[in-house]
């Protein structure tokens, strides 16, 4: 179908100058359309990775990839079940903890947090936190000293402007903590609470954490809550993290009953369903940029057509089949999605690979921040390129146009001789 003869023509149909410049005008905003659509959705497609990989690992740092809990009460024999756990190949660390929420007070300050007792020699095989400590060490939670780890904006939220790290050199960084139970006292019923000294200060990067987790040693927070032997569960890492269904569903198998396995993905999953669901509903409206422009190859190529006619009707006097002339037409619009698409592809990509750089540029130039890390949970962009997503991009764009060229393509080859020649 695509014979020299016709790649030939449709090419010079497109470089040709026109006696009608407003199709030159209509075939460069599609070119361009096309482009931007390609850009924007490379773009747009590779800051949604990068938010959902930033935001999983931030969460996976202080979170866990599985966890072993009791489906009625507390574990009582979490040494057993981490031991068999462990006994998994693709398990690489165990650690017990305790959760709980708990109100911290300093003068009038007040602030709501979720405690988690650990044992700070495990907490490294299944969290990133010992590493992110930007003063003291996990090392200092020691069992009945009642010390505390608070993160970075919880520090300065009970603290104020005061230097921490100072306060702490002085042992004068105290936090009253404040549980949800109370007991019976002479003076009536009050709420159970314990004076804690803060010995650390961590930072994570994410604001839920930074400033709203407080850790002690397990043994503290189990005579806090009252739990004695029990825990609340058992954190895992695994050497895998997207095989943490199949890992938990095997683990629950191996397991007597009595006990749920849940991955990060249930632990997180809607918040993960939800910026899945954005990036569905972004490409879907970014890919209606492509198919806008794609209509505008549509209109570009029926005036050609009409434009052409004489053109059609001489060449189809010569023997050229209708064939011949859908594939000039065709070529000439593939043509404009292929040039659309490069471009779209070689500013996309770079655009993508350098978005840190972009939106640095931009906040110094506007004078403010596009992610506040008050209100975001990542407070910098971050771009993942993912080169498959690129692939189906740059074909879609190109199966799209080809799809736009086929109708006034398909009119030009039953243009009639006899009737586009009558006035000429």
């Amino acid at each position: 179908m695509f014979k020299p003869l016709s790649v030939f023509i449709g090419l010079r149909y497109v470089r040709a100058k026109r006696r009608n410049h407003f199709i030159s005008f209509i075939s460069l905003t599609s070119t361009l359309g096309i482009a931007l659509g390609v850009w924007a959705l490379i773009t747009v497609l590779s800051v949604m990775n990068g938010f959902q990989k930033e935001l999983r690992d931030r969460i996976l740092g202080m979170a866990s990839h599985a966890t072993i809990e009791g489906i009625y009460e507390p574990l009582q024999d979490w040494q057993l079940v981490s031991k068999a756990a462990k006994k998994h190949a693709h398990v690489m660390g165990s650690a017990p903890y305790i959760n709980g929420e708990a109100m911290l007070t300093n003068g009038r300050q007040s602030k709501g947090i979720l405690v988690r007792g650990i044992v700070p020699g495990k907490e490294g095989q299944v969290s990133e936190v010992g590493n992110k400590m930007i003063s003291g060490s996990l090392n200092d939670l020691k069992a009945k000293s009642y010390n505390i780890v608070i993160g970075n904006e919880l520090a300065m939220t009970m603290f104020g402007t005061t230097e921490i790290k100072e306060m702490m050199d002085r042992n004068d960084a105290s936090l009253t903590v404040i549980i949800p139970q109370s007991v019976v006292t002479a003076a009536g019923v009050i709420p159970r609470f314990k004076r804690f000294k803060v010995v650390g200060v961590f930072e994570v990067g994410m604001h839920e954490y930074d400033s709203g987790l407080a850790m002690m040693h397990i043994q503290d927070a189990s005579r806090l809550y009252r739990l004695g032997d029990k825990v609340s569960g058992v954190r895992l890492k695994l050497d895998d993290i997207f095989a943490a269904p199949y890992i938990a569903r095997e683990l629950v198998e191996r397991l007597p009953g009595g006990y749920i396995v849940k991955d990060w993905g249930q632990k997180h999953s809607n918040l993960f369903k939800a910026i899945n669901m954005e990036k569905r509903m972004m490409f879907i409206i970014l890919f209606l940029i492509i198919t806008v422009a794609a209509f505008n190859i549509v209109s570009t190529l029926v005036m050609a057509v009409t434009d052409k006619e004489s053109d059609i009707a001489i060449l189809r006097t010569l023997g050229a089949k209708p064939g011949m002339i859908m594939a000039i037409f065709i070529i000439q619009g593939t043509f404009l999605g292929v040039i659309g698409t490069f471009l779209g592809l070689l500013s996309g990509i770079p655009t993508a690979l350098n978005v840190d750089t972009v939106v640095s540029s931009l906040e110094t130039l506007f004078g403010m921040k596009f992610l506040s890390p008050d209100i975001y949970y990542i407070s910098e962009l971050t771009a993942d390129v993912h080169w498959d997503e690129v692939f189906y991009i740059g074909i879609a764009s190109l199966i799209i146009t080809i799809l736009a060229t086929l109708y006034p393509a398909w009119r030009a080859s039953r243009t009639q001789p006899a009737e586009a020649l009558r006035y000429e």
